[in-house]
C-alpha cells in the first residue's frame, strides 16, 4: 500500500491541480445529492444505465439467473473495469473518478434493490414484458423480505467508496499543489 501512495505522489509532480479540484467538488456535490435523494440521477447516471442494460444482453449466455443479475454485476463491473484502465495507465486522479463513478453505481443499485418489494420504480428494459431484476433474483433466493436491508447495506458500500475516492483525490489535488514540479509540467 505504501508503494501505491509513494508512485501517486510521484505522479503528482508537476501536474495541475487547478482543473482537478473542481472537478471534485462537482463530484462531492453530486454524491451527497444523490444521498439526500435516492431517486436523483447523477453525472454517472446514463452510462450507467446502458452497462446494466448491456450487462443483461452479456451475461444471458450464462443461464437466467446470471442474465437478470448481469444488469447489476455489469453496473458495478464497468467502472472498476475503468479503475483497473486508469491504473494501468498510471492515471490516479482518474481512478478516484472511477471510484467517484463505483460509488454512484452503488447508490443506484441500492435504490434498486430497496424497490424489489414495493416496485415503485418504472423500469425499462427488453420487449413487453419488463421484470424487476431484485424482486426476481431476492424472490428465487428466498431473500426479499430483506431488500430494504440489503439495499442500506449496498447504499452503505456506495458511501464509503464515494467518501475513500474523493478523500484519495483530494490528497492527489493536495501533493500536486504543494509538490516541487518536474522540468517539464504536465497536465
Amino acid at each position: 500500500m505504501s508503494d501505491w501512495f509513494a508512485a501517486a505522489a510521484e505522479w503528482c509532480r508537476g501536474r495541475w491541480w487547478q482543473w482537478r479540484v473542481p472537478l471534485l467538488l462537482f463530484l462531492a456535490w453530486d454524491g451527497q445529492r444523490h444521498l439526500r435523494d435516492p431517486e436523483a440521477r447523477g453525472l454517472f447516471g446514463g452510462i450507467t444505465f446502458g452497462a446494466h442494460e448491456l450487462g443483461h444482453l452479456v451475461f444471458a449466455f450464462f443461464g437466467e439467473f446470471m442474465a437478470v443479475a448481469g444488469g447489476s454485476l455489469n453496473q458495478l463491473l464497468i467502472p472498476i473495469g475503468a479503475a483497473l484502465l486508469l491504473y494501468h495507465h498510471r492515471d490516479y486522479f482518474g481512478v478516484a473518478v472511477a471510484g467517484a463513478w463505483l460509488g454512484s453505481s452503488l447508490f443506484d443499485l441500492a435504490t434498486y434493490i430497496g424497490d424489489a418489494r414495493s416496485l415503485d420504480l418504472d423500469l425499462v428494459g427488453f420487449g413487453d414484458a419488463v421484470q424487476h431484476d431484485w424482486a426476481w433474483l431476492l424472490g428465487r433466493l428466498g431473500w426479499l423480505p430483506y431488500d430494504t436491508r440489503i439495499a442500506g447495506l449496498t447504499r452503505a458500500a456506495g458511501v464509503l467508496v464515494l467518501a475513500l475516492s474523493l478523500a484519495f483525490g483530494a490528497w492527489l489535488c493536495w501533493r500536486m499543489a504543494t509538490t516541487p514540479g518536474r522540468d517539464s509540467v504536465s497536465s
